[in-house]
Protein backbone atom coordinates (compact mmCIF):
# COMPACT_ATOMS: atom_id res chain seq x y z
CA UNK A 1 0.00 0.00 0.00
CA UNK A 2 0.99 3.32 -0.98
CA UNK A 3 2.04 5.59 1.63
CA UNK A 4 -0.38 7.97 2.90
CA UNK A 5 -0.74 11.67 3.38
CA UNK A 6 -1.57 12.68 6.28
CA UNK A 7 -2.29 15.61 8.53
CA UNK A 8 -2.80 16.35 12.44
CA UNK A 9 -5.17 18.22 14.21
CA UNK A 10 -4.63 19.84 18.01
CA UNK A 11 -7.33 21.31 20.01
CA UNK A 12 -5.56 22.20 23.67
CA UNK A 13 -8.93 23.32 25.53
CA UNK A 14 -9.28 24.14 29.00
CA UNK A 15 -10.80 21.18 30.47
CA UNK A 16 -8.96 18.40 27.89
CA UNK A 17 -6.14 18.45 24.59
CA UNK A 18 -7.39 16.38 21.78
CA UNK A 19 -5.31 14.95 18.91
CA UNK A 20 -6.99 14.15 15.36
CA UNK A 21 -5.39 12.09 12.94
CA UNK A 22 -6.91 12.79 9.16
CA UNK A 23 -6.26 11.34 5.96
CA UNK A 24 -5.26 13.72 3.46
CA UNK A 25 -7.47 11.93 0.11
CA UNK A 26 -10.89 11.73 1.93
CA UNK A 27 -10.52 14.09 4.65
CA UNK A 28 -11.71 11.08 6.76
CA UNK A 29 -10.76 11.34 10.90
CA UNK A 30 -8.95 7.54 11.25
CA UNK A 31 -8.01 7.97 14.71
CA UNK A 32 -8.16 10.54 17.54
CA UNK A 33 -6.72 10.66 21.67
CA UNK A 34 -7.36 12.74 24.06
CA UNK A 35 -5.65 13.82 27.75
CA UNK A 36 -7.68 15.88 30.51
CA UNK A 37 -6.57 18.12 32.88
CA UNK A 38 -8.65 20.90 34.98
CA UNK A 39 -7.98 23.77 36.69
CA UNK A 40 -5.43 25.28 39.08
CA UNK A 41 -7.17 25.27 42.22
CA UNK A 42 -7.16 27.46 45.25
CA UNK A 43 -7.29 30.33 43.20
CA UNK A 44 -9.43 34.11 44.34
CA UNK A 45 -12.78 34.35 43.36
CA UNK A 46 -12.77 35.30 39.56
CA UNK A 47 -9.32 33.76 38.85
CA UNK A 48 -8.79 31.20 36.32
CA UNK A 49 -5.62 29.69 35.38
CA UNK A 50 -3.59 26.64 34.13
CA UNK A 51 0.20 25.99 33.65
CA UNK A 52 1.04 25.78 30.07
CA UNK A 53 3.80 23.06 30.55
CA UNK A 54 0.03 21.08 31.23
CA UNK A 55 -0.84 21.68 27.22
CA UNK A 56 2.07 20.27 26.48
CA UNK A 57 2.34 17.81 28.11
CA UNK A 58 -1.13 16.72 27.05
CA UNK A 59 -0.12 17.45 23.48
CA UNK A 60 2.45 15.29 23.59
CA UNK A 61 0.58 12.54 25.09
CA UNK A 62 -2.74 12.87 22.80
CA UNK A 63 -0.53 13.27 19.16
CA UNK A 64 1.34 10.25 20.36
CA UNK A 65 -2.15 7.87 20.84
CA UNK A 66 -3.51 9.42 17.74
CA UNK A 67 -0.57 7.65 15.66
CA UNK A 68 -0.61 4.73 17.01
CA UNK A 69 -4.21 4.06 16.75
CA UNK A 70 -4.06 5.75 13.15
CA UNK A 71 -0.80 2.99 12.30
CA UNK A 72 0.59 5.90 10.93
CA UNK A 73 4.11 5.57 9.75
CA UNK A 74 6.88 8.05 10.41
CA UNK A 75 7.08 9.17 6.90
CA UNK A 76 3.19 9.39 6.20
CA UNK A 77 2.80 12.75 8.57
CA UNK A 78 3.01 15.44 6.41
CA UNK A 79 2.05 18.78 8.58
CA UNK A 80 0.09 19.68 11.62
CA UNK A 81 -1.96 22.56 13.28
CA UNK A 82 -2.85 23.81 16.45
CA UNK A 83 -6.07 25.28 17.92
CA UNK A 84 -5.87 26.69 21.29
CA UNK A 85 -7.96 28.22 23.70
CA UNK A 86 -8.50 32.11 22.82
CA UNK A 87 -6.52 35.04 25.12
CA UNK A 88 -4.24 33.14 27.35
CA UNK A 89 -1.53 34.85 28.65
CA UNK A 90 1.51 33.04 28.24
CA UNK A 91 4.17 35.25 29.97
CA UNK A 92 7.93 33.86 29.25
CA UNK A 93 11.31 35.02 29.91
CA UNK A 94 14.50 35.66 28.16
CA UNK A 95 15.29 32.27 27.91
CA UNK A 96 11.55 31.29 26.49
CA UNK A 97 10.57 29.69 29.62
CA UNK A 98 7.43 30.24 31.43
CA UNK A 99 7.19 32.76 33.85
CA UNK A 100 3.82 31.85 35.53
CA UNK A 101 0.59 29.91 35.17
CA UNK A 102 -1.31 31.53 32.41
CA UNK A 103 -4.95 33.53 32.72
CA UNK A 104 -7.37 31.87 30.40
CA UNK A 105 -10.26 33.91 28.49
CA UNK A 106 -12.55 32.62 31.35
CA UNK A 107 -10.75 34.74 33.97
CA UNK A 108 -12.91 37.38 35.30
CA UNK A 109 -10.35 38.98 38.05
CA UNK A 110 -9.07 41.85 35.76
CA UNK A 111 -12.17 43.95 35.50
CA UNK A 112 -10.03 46.95 37.25
CA UNK A 113 -7.19 46.66 34.81
CA UNK A 114 -9.96 46.94 32.34
CA UNK A 115 -11.42 50.33 33.27
CA UNK A 116 -8.22 51.45 33.83
CA UNK A 117 -7.20 50.73 30.00
CA UNK A 118 -10.54 52.10 29.03
CA UNK A 119 -10.22 55.04 30.88
CA UNK A 120 -6.43 55.60 29.47
CA UNK A 121 -7.78 55.18 26.00
CA UNK A 122 -10.48 57.98 26.25
CA UNK A 123 -13.57 55.16 27.03
CA UNK A 124 -15.06 52.57 25.41
CA UNK A 125 -16.19 54.55 22.15
CA UNK A 126 -11.96 55.39 21.88
CA UNK A 127 -10.53 52.24 22.37
CA UNK A 128 -13.38 50.29 19.85
CA UNK A 129 -11.79 52.92 17.38
CA UNK A 130 -8.03 52.24 17.86
CA UNK A 131 -8.55 48.09 17.96
CA UNK A 132 -11.99 47.37 16.98
CA UNK A 133 -12.55 46.00 20.06
CA UNK A 134 -13.74 47.11 23.85
CA UNK A 135 -11.30 45.95 26.53
CA UNK A 136 -12.85 43.27 28.23
CA UNK A 137 -11.49 40.98 30.73
CA UNK A 138 -11.61 37.75 28.79
CA UNK A 139 -8.93 39.32 26.57
CA UNK A 140 -5.54 39.41 27.07
CA UNK A 141 -4.51 42.96 27.37
CA UNK A 142 -6.07 43.30 30.68
CA UNK A 143 -4.06 40.16 32.24
CA UNK A 144 -0.71 41.52 31.19
CA UNK A 145 -1.41 44.70 32.90
CA UNK A 146 -2.86 42.81 35.87
CA UNK A 147 0.70 41.17 35.67
CA UNK A 148 2.54 44.55 35.87
CA UNK A 149 0.16 45.56 39.05
CA UNK A 150 0.04 42.27 40.98
CA UNK A 151 3.29 40.72 40.17
CA UNK A 152 6.11 43.46 39.57
CA UNK A 153 8.71 41.29 39.79
CA UNK A 154 7.41 38.48 37.24
CA UNK A 155 6.69 41.57 35.11
CA UNK A 156 10.14 42.74 34.75
CA UNK A 157 11.35 39.45 33.83
CA UNK A 158 8.62 39.31 31.05
CA UNK A 159 10.16 39.15 27.42
CA UNK A 160 7.66 37.61 24.99
CA UNK A 161 4.13 37.55 24.83
CA UNK A 162 2.18 34.48 23.96
CA UNK A 163 -1.03 32.64 23.56
CA UNK A 164 -1.62 28.99 23.95
CA UNK A 165 -1.78 27.49 20.95
CA UNK A 166 1.02 30.24 19.71
CA UNK A 167 2.76 28.27 22.71
CA UNK A 168 2.53 24.79 21.47
CA UNK A 169 3.75 26.26 18.21
CA UNK A 170 6.60 27.32 20.28
CA UNK A 171 7.33 24.20 21.43
CA UNK A 172 6.93 22.27 18.44
CA UNK A 173 8.92 24.92 16.22
CA UNK A 174 11.60 26.63 18.42
CA UNK A 175 9.50 29.77 16.96
CA UNK A 176 7.60 32.66 18.79
CA UNK A 177 4.94 34.11 16.37
CA UNK A 178 1.58 35.07 16.69
CA UNK A 179 -0.96 34.90 13.45
CA UNK A 180 -3.89 37.34 12.93
CA UNK A 181 -6.88 35.36 14.09
CA UNK A 182 -5.70 34.70 17.28
CA UNK A 183 -3.88 38.10 18.01
CA UNK A 184 -7.06 40.08 17.24
CA UNK A 185 -8.33 38.01 20.59
CA UNK A 186 -5.74 40.08 22.47
CA UNK A 187 -7.82 43.21 22.39
CA UNK A 188 -4.00 44.84 21.43
CA UNK A 189 -4.37 44.12 17.57
CA UNK A 190 -5.92 46.80 15.40
CA UNK A 191 -7.92 44.42 13.37
CA UNK A 192 -8.58 46.88 9.98
CA UNK A 193 -5.08 47.00 9.69
CA UNK A 194 -4.01 43.94 10.73
CA UNK A 195 -1.36 45.48 13.23
CA UNK A 196 -0.32 46.16 16.92
CA UNK A 197 -2.04 49.02 17.95
CA UNK A 198 0.85 51.29 19.66
CA UNK A 199 -1.82 53.29 21.41
CA UNK A 200 -3.11 50.08 23.54
CA UNK A 201 0.24 48.96 24.11
CA UNK A 202 1.98 52.17 25.27
CA UNK A 203 -1.23 52.64 27.54
CA UNK A 204 -0.08 48.62 29.73
CA UNK A 205 4.02 49.70 29.04
CA UNK A 206 6.18 51.18 26.67
CA UNK A 207 7.95 47.91 26.40
CA UNK A 208 5.14 45.99 24.89
CA UNK A 209 5.60 46.15 21.60
CA UNK A 210 9.16 44.82 21.61
CA UNK A 211 7.25 41.60 23.61
CA UNK A 212 5.40 41.32 20.71
CA UNK A 213 5.61 38.51 18.35
CA UNK A 214 6.18 38.73 14.80
CA UNK A 215 2.70 38.77 12.91
CA UNK A 216 2.62 35.60 9.99
CA UNK A 217 -0.79 35.29 7.92
CA UNK A 218 -3.18 32.17 8.14
CA UNK A 219 -1.63 30.09 5.02
CA UNK A 220 1.79 30.62 5.80
CA UNK A 221 3.88 27.98 8.19
CA UNK A 222 5.40 28.77 11.83
CA UNK A 223 7.81 26.27 10.41
CA UNK A 224 8.92 22.51 11.04
CA UNK A 225 8.96 20.29 13.90
CA UNK A 226 12.48 21.22 15.52
CA UNK A 227 14.50 18.02 16.54
CA UNK A 228 13.58 17.51 20.32
CA UNK A 229 10.04 17.64 19.55
CA UNK A 230 10.23 15.01 17.08
CA UNK A 231 12.09 12.91 18.64
CA UNK A 232 9.35 12.96 21.48
CA UNK A 233 6.64 12.43 18.91
CA UNK A 234 8.38 9.54 16.50
CA UNK A 235 8.18 12.27 13.63
CA UNK A 236 10.05 13.74 11.11
CA UNK A 237 11.68 17.15 11.07
CA UNK A 238 10.23 17.53 7.86
CA UNK A 239 6.84 17.91 9.30
CA UNK A 240 5.51 21.24 8.82
CA UNK A 241 3.45 23.63 10.77
CA UNK A 242 0.80 25.62 10.13
CA UNK A 243 -0.11 29.29 11.43
CA UNK A 244 -2.66 27.31 13.92
CA UNK A 245 -5.26 29.46 15.46
CA UNK A 246 -7.69 29.98 18.06
CA UNK A 247 -10.39 27.70 18.65
CA UNK A 248 -13.21 29.45 17.48
CA UNK A 249 -11.30 30.64 14.43
CA UNK A 250 -10.16 26.90 13.76
CA UNK A 251 -13.42 25.50 14.69
CA UNK A 252 -14.97 28.03 11.73
CA UNK A 253 -12.88 25.83 9.35
CA UNK A 254 -13.62 22.91 11.43
CA UNK A 255 -17.21 23.22 10.45
CA UNK A 256 -17.11 24.60 6.83
CA UNK A 257 -17.83 28.43 7.99
CA UNK A 258 -15.43 29.74 5.22
CA UNK A 259 -18.53 31.82 3.24
CA UNK A 260 -21.42 34.20 4.31
CA UNK A 261 -24.80 33.11 5.65
CA UNK A 262 -23.23 30.33 7.76
CA UNK A 263 -22.81 30.71 11.14
CA UNK A 264 -21.35 28.51 13.84
CA UNK A 265 -22.72 28.00 17.29
CA UNK A 266 -20.59 26.09 20.17
CA UNK A 267 -22.52 24.71 22.69
CA UNK A 268 -19.62 23.80 25.27
CA UNK A 269 -19.35 24.80 28.46
CA UNK A 270 -18.88 28.49 27.17
CA UNK A 271 -21.01 29.62 24.05
CA UNK A 272 -19.91 31.11 20.43
CA UNK A 273 -21.47 32.07 17.55
CA UNK A 274 -19.34 33.21 14.71
CA UNK A 275 -19.52 34.27 11.31
CA UNK A 276 -17.07 34.38 7.89
CA UNK A 277 -16.95 38.09 6.91
CA UNK A 278 -14.79 39.20 3.95
CA UNK A 279 -14.43 42.91 5.81
CA UNK A 280 -13.82 43.99 9.33
CA UNK A 281 -17.43 43.88 11.41
CA UNK A 282 -16.53 46.36 14.01
CA UNK A 283 -19.73 46.75 16.70
CA UNK A 284 -19.70 50.42 17.93
CA UNK A 285 -21.10 49.10 21.25
CA UNK A 286 -17.95 46.71 21.93
CA UNK A 287 -20.63 43.89 22.26
CA UNK A 288 -19.51 41.85 19.04
CA UNK A 289 -15.99 41.10 18.80
CA UNK A 290 -14.73 42.28 15.79
CA UNK A 291 -11.87 39.35 14.89
CA UNK A 292 -9.95 38.81 12.24
CA UNK A 293 -10.09 34.46 11.08
CA UNK A 294 -7.29 32.17 10.67
CA UNK A 295 -8.38 31.96 6.38
CA UNK A 296 -7.04 35.57 6.04
CA UNK A 297 -10.80 36.90 6.39
CA UNK A 298 -12.54 38.31 9.75
CA UNK A 299 -14.57 36.47 12.28
CA UNK A 300 -17.56 38.70 14.02
CA UNK A 301 -17.81 36.79 16.81
CA UNK A 302 -20.13 36.64 20.75
CA UNK A 303 -18.83 34.79 23.13
CA UNK A 304 -20.99 33.21 26.51
CA UNK A 305 -19.26 32.05 29.41
CA UNK A 306 -21.93 29.85 30.75
CA UNK A 307 -23.69 27.13 28.40
CA UNK A 308 -23.06 23.45 29.39
CA UNK A 309 -21.99 25.22 32.98
CA UNK A 310 -25.19 26.01 33.93
CA UNK A 311 -27.36 22.63 32.38
CA UNK A 312 -25.14 20.82 33.94
CA UNK A 313 -24.95 22.16 37.46
CA UNK A 314 -28.90 21.57 37.35
CA UNK A 315 -28.77 17.99 36.01
CA UNK A 316 -25.94 17.31 39.28
CA UNK A 317 -28.22 19.02 41.13
CA UNK A 318 -31.22 16.83 39.88
CA UNK A 319 -28.92 13.36 40.00
CA UNK A 320 -29.94 12.49 36.70
CA UNK A 321 -28.05 10.76 33.38
CA UNK A 322 -28.18 13.12 30.57
CA UNK A 323 -31.12 10.80 28.86
CA UNK A 324 -33.51 11.80 32.10
CA UNK A 325 -32.60 15.32 31.53
CA UNK A 326 -33.66 15.07 27.92
CA UNK A 327 -36.81 13.57 28.57
CA UNK A 328 -37.64 15.69 31.34
CA UNK A 329 -37.06 18.64 29.28
CA UNK A 330 -39.21 17.33 26.48
CA UNK A 331 -42.50 16.76 28.27
CA UNK A 332 -42.36 20.64 29.35
CA UNK A 333 -43.94 23.13 26.71
CA UNK A 334 -41.69 26.11 25.22
CA UNK A 335 -41.05 28.98 27.53
CA UNK A 336 -41.45 26.56 31.20
CA UNK A 337 -44.36 28.39 31.45
CA UNK A 338 -42.76 31.43 32.33
CA UNK A 339 -39.70 30.07 34.12
CA UNK A 340 -37.02 32.06 33.44
CA UNK A 341 -32.72 31.11 34.31
CA UNK A 342 -30.62 33.83 33.90
CA UNK A 343 -27.58 31.84 33.76
CA UNK A 344 -24.78 34.28 35.03
CA UNK A 345 -23.19 31.55 36.92
CA UNK A 346 -19.18 32.44 36.45
CA UNK A 347 -19.90 36.06 35.22
CA UNK A 348 -20.83 36.79 31.81
CA UNK A 349 -19.01 38.47 28.92
CA UNK A 350 -21.92 39.24 26.36
CA UNK A 351 -23.81 40.62 27.86
CA UNK A 352 -21.07 41.99 29.68
CA UNK A 353 -21.38 41.15 33.45
CA UNK A 354 -18.34 40.08 34.85
CA UNK A 355 -20.04 39.77 38.69
CA UNK A 356 -22.92 38.37 37.12
CA UNK A 357 -24.56 35.74 39.40
CA UNK A 358 -27.66 33.01 37.71
CA UNK A 359 -31.09 34.54 39.07
CA UNK A 360 -34.13 32.52 38.69
CA UNK A 361 -37.11 34.56 37.57
CA UNK A 362 -40.66 32.99 37.59
CA UNK A 363 -40.56 30.68 40.28
CA UNK A 364 -44.11 29.32 41.72
CA UNK A 365 -45.93 26.44 42.11
CA UNK A 366 -46.50 25.86 38.61
CA UNK A 367 -43.67 25.94 37.74
CA UNK A 368 -41.48 24.42 40.33
CA UNK A 369 -40.92 21.00 38.68
CA UNK A 370 -37.73 19.66 37.97
CA UNK A 371 -38.57 19.04 34.30
CA UNK A 372 -39.52 22.64 34.34
CA UNK A 373 -36.15 23.95 36.13
CA UNK A 374 -34.55 21.79 33.41
CA UNK A 375 -35.76 23.43 30.30
CA UNK A 376 -35.56 26.59 31.58
CA UNK A 377 -31.35 26.06 31.81
CA UNK A 378 -31.58 24.85 28.37
CA UNK A 379 -33.40 27.87 26.91
CA UNK A 380 -31.98 30.68 29.34
CA UNK A 381 -28.27 29.49 28.16
CA UNK A 382 -30.07 29.62 24.29
CA UNK A 383 -32.03 32.48 24.99
CA UNK A 384 -28.49 33.76 25.95
CA UNK A 385 -26.26 33.29 23.02
CA UNK A 386 -28.85 34.56 20.54
CA UNK A 387 -28.91 37.88 22.39
CA UNK A 388 -25.76 38.27 20.72
CA UNK A 389 -26.92 36.83 17.57
CA UNK A 390 -29.59 39.21 17.51
CA UNK A 391 -26.90 41.98 17.78
CA UNK A 392 -25.10 40.55 14.65
CA UNK A 393 -27.91 40.66 12.80
CA UNK A 394 -28.55 44.50 13.82
CA UNK A 395 -24.90 44.86 12.39
CA UNK A 396 -26.04 43.31 9.03
CA UNK A 397 -25.51 39.60 9.54
CA UNK A 398 -28.30 37.52 7.72
CA UNK A 399 -28.03 33.76 8.94
CA UNK A 400 -28.99 31.09 6.63
CA UNK A 401 -28.07 28.21 8.44
CA UNK A 402 -26.59 27.76 12.43
CA UNK A 403 -24.53 24.69 12.34
CA UNK A 404 -24.27 23.36 16.10
CA UNK A 405 -21.35 22.15 17.47
CA UNK A 406 -20.21 20.83 21.11
CA UNK A 407 -21.77 18.94 23.68
CA UNK A 408 -25.20 20.40 23.45
CA UNK A 409 -25.70 19.81 19.66
CA UNK A 410 -25.63 16.02 20.74
CA UNK A 411 -29.00 16.37 22.12
CA UNK A 412 -31.76 16.74 20.07
CA UNK A 413 -34.47 18.44 22.28
CA UNK A 414 -32.12 20.80 22.98
CA UNK A 415 -31.55 21.14 18.83
CA UNK A 416 -35.53 21.80 18.85
CA UNK A 417 -34.72 24.87 21.17
CA UNK A 418 -31.87 26.32 19.29
CA UNK A 419 -33.83 26.14 15.87
CA UNK A 420 -36.90 27.62 17.73
CA UNK A 421 -34.89 30.37 19.41
CA UNK A 422 -32.89 31.44 16.93
CA UNK A 423 -35.18 31.12 13.83
CA UNK A 424 -33.48 29.81 11.69
CA UNK A 425 -32.46 25.99 10.40
CA UNK A 426 -29.90 24.33 12.56
CA UNK A 427 -27.56 21.33 11.36
CA UNK A 428 -24.79 18.97 12.83
CA UNK A 429 -21.53 17.85 11.66
CA UNK A 430 -20.51 14.31 11.41
CA UNK A 431 -16.85 15.66 12.27
CA UNK A 432 -18.13 16.69 15.51
CA UNK A 433 -14.37 17.86 16.99
CA UNK A 434 -14.72 21.07 14.58
CA UNK A 435 -12.08 22.99 15.80
CA UNK A 436 -9.49 19.76 15.94
CA UNK A 437 -10.35 19.11 12.17
CA UNK A 438 -10.33 22.79 11.42
CA UNK A 439 -6.44 23.05 12.72
CA UNK A 440 -5.92 19.64 10.56
CA UNK A 441 -7.34 21.11 7.08
CA UNK A 442 -5.45 24.44 7.47
CA UNK A 443 -2.43 22.45 7.96
CA UNK A 444 -3.51 20.67 4.47
CA UNK A 445 -3.95 23.67 3.10
CA UNK A 446 -0.43 25.32 4.26
CA UNK A 447 0.80 22.23 3.09
CA UNK A 448 -0.34 22.23 -0.57
CA UNK A 449 0.31 26.71 -0.75
CA UNK A 450 4.22 25.16 -0.06
CA UNK A 451 4.06 22.82 -2.76
CA UNK A 452 2.91 25.20 -5.18
CA UNK A 453 -0.61 24.40 -4.88
CA UNK A 454 -3.43 27.00 -5.69
CA UNK A 455 -6.53 25.29 -3.31
CA UNK A 456 -8.88 27.95 -1.62
CA UNK A 457 -9.53 27.00 2.29
CA UNK A 458 -13.04 27.47 0.59
CA UNK A 459 -12.83 24.55 -1.61
CA UNK A 460 -11.38 22.22 1.01
CA UNK A 461 -14.05 23.06 3.77
CA UNK A 462 -16.67 22.40 0.20
CA UNK A 463 -14.75 18.82 -0.03
CA UNK A 464 -14.35 17.45 3.75
CA UNK A 465 -16.96 18.99 6.13
CA UNK A 466 -20.06 17.11 5.87
CA UNK A 467 -23.41 17.98 7.39
CA UNK A 468 -26.04 14.95 9.57
CA UNK A 469 -28.81 15.64 7.13
CA UNK A 470 -30.57 13.18 9.56
CA UNK A 471 -30.43 16.14 12.40
CA UNK A 472 -31.42 19.18 10.92
CA UNK A 473 -33.74 20.71 13.02
CA UNK A 474 -36.11 23.54 11.47
CA UNK A 475 -37.98 26.17 13.45
CA UNK A 476 -41.38 25.92 15.38
CA UNK A 477 -43.72 29.00 14.73
CA UNK A 478 -45.72 28.27 17.42
CA UNK A 479 -42.33 27.81 20.01
CA UNK A 480 -40.15 30.57 18.40
CA UNK A 481 -43.07 33.32 18.92
CA UNK A 482 -42.93 32.23 22.61
CA UNK A 483 -39.52 32.55 22.57
CA UNK A 484 -39.63 35.64 20.94
CA UNK A 485 -41.44 37.50 24.19
CA UNK A 486 -39.24 35.33 26.40
CA UNK A 487 -36.01 37.12 24.64
CA UNK A 488 -37.01 40.46 25.47
CA UNK A 489 -37.93 39.21 29.37
CA UNK A 490 -33.91 38.13 29.45
CA UNK A 491 -33.04 40.86 27.78
CA UNK A 492 -34.83 43.51 30.21
CA UNK A 493 -33.76 41.53 33.35
CA UNK A 494 -30.36 41.52 32.79
CA UNK A 495 -30.03 45.00 32.21
CA UNK A 496 -31.84 45.86 35.47
CA UNK A 497 -29.87 43.50 37.67
CA UNK A 498 -26.61 44.41 36.42
CA UNK A 499 -26.31 47.26 39.26
CA UNK A 500 -27.94 44.35 41.55
CA UNK A 501 -24.83 41.81 40.38
CA UNK A 502 -21.82 44.15 41.41
CA UNK A 503 -22.93 45.12 45.28
CA UNK A 504 -23.49 41.33 45.32
CA UNK A 505 -19.88 40.70 44.37
CA UNK A 506 -18.94 43.64 46.57
CA UNK A 507 -20.93 42.32 49.96
CA UNK A 508 -18.79 38.79 48.92
CA UNK A 509 -15.22 39.62 48.43
CA UNK A 510 -15.38 42.58 51.22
Amino acid sequence: MPNRNLFIGIDSGTQSTKALVVDGRSGKVLAEASQAYGLIEGLPAGAKEQHPHTWRDAAEKSICRALKAAHAKRDEVRAMGVSGQQHGFVPLDVRGEVIRPAKLWCDTSTSAECDALTSELGGVRRAIQKTGNAILPGFTASKILWLKRHEPKKFKRLRTILLPHDYLNHWLTGRSVMEYGDASGTALLNVRKRTWSEDVCGAIDERLTGMLPELIPSDQPVGNLQSSTAAALGLGQDVLVSAGGGDNMMGAIGTGNTRSGIVTASFGTSGTIYACSSKPLVDPKGEIAAFCDSTNKWLPLLCTMNVTVATELVRSELGWTHAQYARAVSRVPAGSHGLLLLPYLEGERTPNLPDGTGVWIGYRSQTSSSGHRARAAMEGVTLGMNYGLNRLRQLGLRPTQIRATGGGAKSRVWRQIMADVFGTEVVTLKVAEGAAYGAALQAMWCWRRQLGGDDTIEALTDRFVKVNARETTRPNADSAEVYQALQGLQDQAAGALSGVFHRHRSMTTD
